[in-house]
């Protein structure tokens, strides 16, 4: 499942593809058509994101904006197609290239020769633009909502390190009165939002805190550094479009560029980029012990158990 850099990216990309615009909204899967209708003619006035849900506004003119509200779950992806002469063609700019773990953008012809490619697998929602389109595949949820109906949601959810008016102190407040284990906390998008199991993995051993900790038991002060890592390394990952927690990750970035895809990443890969994650039995980087994984929170956690002291009974 993307983590919340992702979502953040996508929000940029959207917004920077198809921003003052009327967009062409269509559903060509068909499971989509009557939320399609809503947003067809409208101009896309632009997108945020809150964790790992999407809002992307809709302006129908004479009604209430329309918003789109997007949870990409387990395999849901955005990809995007637009002409070689956009702002945002990869040749150009990196931001596409970055949003995301879809496939690589489509470039095709130039602003007056442009050409929507034909759909590439069950497309639930298609967005065309003047010179851009983008394409919604297999999200968990895809509905479009009142603006009402979006703060009821967003209030639901803590807060997320990568906006600025996110409040720390409340995702301290909830970790502090909680029993629940820190790893299952960090997992808990109404605890913060956006954190998913690559980032709890490599927060955690960066701060030296075992995942069954209680929350009541991790100080105030590891907690306010956990945030303040929470917020560089997911403004990291939006801006390469991949999770790199390493110095020596950061240092020897093939010329390729890193694996999308995490697990599909080489144990070569691991290694220069996480301290935990994905590196089951492999040598710690800071001490040599190996690393360690249990389940919680029905995913797979990683640790130093040397690095990552077990909490005292």
């Amino acid at each position: 499942m993307p983590e919340g850099h992702v979502i953040h990216g996508i929000a940029a990309a959207l917004t920077g593809l198809l921003r003052g615009q009327v967009v062409h909204a269509s559903s060509p899967q068909g499971r989509f058509s009557s939320g399609a209708a809503l947003l067809d003619g409208c101009t896309f006035t632009g997108a945020i994101a809150h964790g790992k849900h999407l809002f992307a506004s809709f302006d129908p003119g004479a009604q209430a904006p329309h918003i789109l509200h997007v949870h990409l779950g387990l395999y849901g992806v955005w990809s995007f197609a637009l002409a070689a002469e956009h702002p945002l063609a990869p040749h150009r700019n990196p931001l596409l290239t970055a949003a995301g773990e879809g496939k690589q953008p489509q470039v095709i012809g130039d602003a007056a020769r442009f050409a929507v490619p034909a759909p590439r697998g069950a497309v639930r929602l298609r967005l065309v633009g003047k010179q851009a389109a983008a394409d919604l595949n297999g999200p968990s949820r895809c509905e479009v909502l009142t603006a009402a109906e979006v703060d009821v949601l967003r209030a639901r959810l803590g807060p997320d390190p990568l906006l600025g008016d996110s409040d720390p102190d409340a995702f301290i407040q909830a970790v502090r009165s909680s029993r629940r284990a820190i790893g299952e906390l960090l997992m808990d998008q109404s605890v913060i939002s956006g954190v998913g199991n690559i980032y709890r993995a490599e927060l955690l051993f960066r701060h030296r805190i075992h995942p069954a900790t209680p929350g009541q038991r991790v100080s105030v002060r590891k907690l306010q550094q956990l945030w303040s890592d929470a917020v560089v390394l997911l403004a990291d990952g939006k801006r390469l479009g991949v999770i790199v927690t390493t110095d020596e990750g950061h240092l020897n970035e093939p010329p390729t560029g890193w694996t999308k895809l995490a697990e599909r990443a080489p144990n070569e890969e691991a290694d220069l980029r996480w301290y935990a994650y994905r590196r089951s039995g492999r040598p710690c980087h800071r001490c040599g012990n190996l690393i360690a994984t249990s389940i919680l929170a029905s995913r797979t956690v990683f640790w130093c158990s040397r690095c990552q002291r077990a909490p005292s009974h």
